[in-house]
């Protein structure tokens, strides 16, 4: 299946998540495996290059889970930009625009894995398991 994005949403989610990579960064001295939220907002960064093509439920979850902590680093930043300016100061709006754009791809990508579980549930005549998430193939 096919997630659309336009020019504006696909700016906005890769300022987000320049913006959250650049403040996870992992403590220095020792080794420490990054997250697994972080893990999926890398591999959700190397999809924003167009229209998103996600074959299974378990790659779509693995996108919302990258897609979900941007849009929460977008509206922290727009929460911040809001209380230490004005709300509608130039970067405070312009901070609500990334958020409003990113929660809006977000929003499509829950409405597909929704639609990919029911049609999962359709199918097999029970709720999908982790082995049909990533076995049950959707065409774009």
């Amino acid at each position: 299946m096919i997630l659309y994005c336009n020019y504006e949403e696909l700016t906005a989610l890769l300022a987000g998540a320049r913006t959250y990579l650049d403040r996870d960064e992992p403590g220095g001295g020792g080794v420490l495996a990054p997250s697994e939220e972080r893990v999926h907002v890398e591999a959700f960064v190397d999809l924003l290059e167009g229209d998103i093509s996600l074959s299974t439920l378990a790659e779509v979850r693995d996108a919302q889970s990258g897609l979900f902590a941007i849009v929460e680093c977008l509206r922290l930043e727009m929460e911040y930009g809001i209380v230490t300016t004005h709300p509608a100061h130039e970067g405070a709006v312009a901070a609500y625009f990334d958020f409003a754009h990113g929660f809006t791809v977000a929003r499509r990508l829950d409405q597909m894995a929704n639609e990919m579980s029911a049609l999962i549930e359709l199918v097999t005549g029970e709720p999908p398991t982790a082995d049909t998430a990533r076995s049950f193939q959707f065409p774009d």
